[in-house]
């Protein structure tokens, strides 16, 4: 492929585990990233909203010449995928199915936890997808929303995070599972906390990781010289944005760029 950008989209800094990973294999590959932090979370919000806010997401990253869209937002890739692969003119990829992938090929018991936000959870994308792959394994679900909120805030190792992930993760423990997957890009943020009330014994499985190994396979011959430029854009907050990606990336935020409501590519 030529030398354009790989793009990708998320309501906010969540999706930046997923820039952090692509990055990690992609060291020559010039990205772009989008964070639509002026509409964050996407979990709450209906179907059709999710799927208008992603193609507009989508057609901004094509402004900027990316050869392939990755949705870095589990809400998104559970609701609006099929839609942008049939509508885009380039290659879309998820995280739930290298996620599920990563998940099946973890357990030792056949018992895998999903938690996501509340879209993600009612869309079953992860069950459905897992079962696809395994017909014995048995999943448990389990949304939660206010991890969003802690990821964006930088709460990560914050005492509210983990009373939430106590409350939250105590249902889906008494399952017995072994494997969690952390279904949503924000989760990874609140790893260590999520990890301390799940316990040694339970696997976390980052779905960012299994997309960036999956896209090896869609970009076979990538660029192999020269150092990856990378784009920062955001709908709002820029200045949190910034501050919280540092914490995330361990590197300074540049060029990170606000695009206004209203511009030409939202609808």
């Amino acid at each position: 492929m030529e030398k354009r950008p790989i793009g990708i989209f998320d309501s906010g800094v969540g999706g930046l585990t997923v820039f952090r990973a692509i990055r990690k294999q992609f060291p020559h590959e010039d990205i772009v990233y989008f964070g639509d932090t002026a509409r964050v979370p996407y979990g709450p919000k209906s179907q059709n909203t999710v799927i208008e806010y992603s193609i507009q997401n989508a057609r901004f990253l094509l402004q900027q010449g990316a050869k392939i869209i990755v949705i870095a937002c589990n809400t998104s890739a559970s609701i609006a995928l099929q839609t942008l692969s049939k509508i885009l003119p380039v290659p879309v990829i998820g995280v739930i199915e290298p996620g599920a992938i990563s998940a099946v090929s973890a357990t030792k018991n056949g018992k895998i936890g999903v938690i996501g936000t509340d879209g993600t959870i009612q869309s079953q994308a992860y069950p459905q997808a897992i079962a696809k792959l395994s017909a014995t394994t048995q999943t448990f679900s389990q949304a939660c929303p206010l991890f969003v909120s802690l990821a964006e805030e930088g709460w990560e190792n914050h005492a509210v995070s983990k009373m939430v992930a106590e409350e939250y993760l105590q249902e889906i423990l008494e399952n017995d599972i072994d494997t969690l997957v952390l279904g949503c890009t924000h989760y990874p943020i609140l790893k260590d906390t999520i990890s301390q009330v799940a316990g040694e014994n339970v696997k976390l499985v980052d779905s960012a990781e299994a997309i960036a190994l999956q896209l090896k396979s869609i970009i076979p011959e990538p660029v192999k010289t020269g150092s990856g430029k990378d784009n920062f854009y955001v709908s709002d907050n820029e200045d949190k944005f910034a501050q919280i990606a540092s914490k995330i990336l361990q590197q300074e935020i540049t060029p990170l760029t606000k695009v206004k409501l209203g511009e030409s590519w939202y609808i």
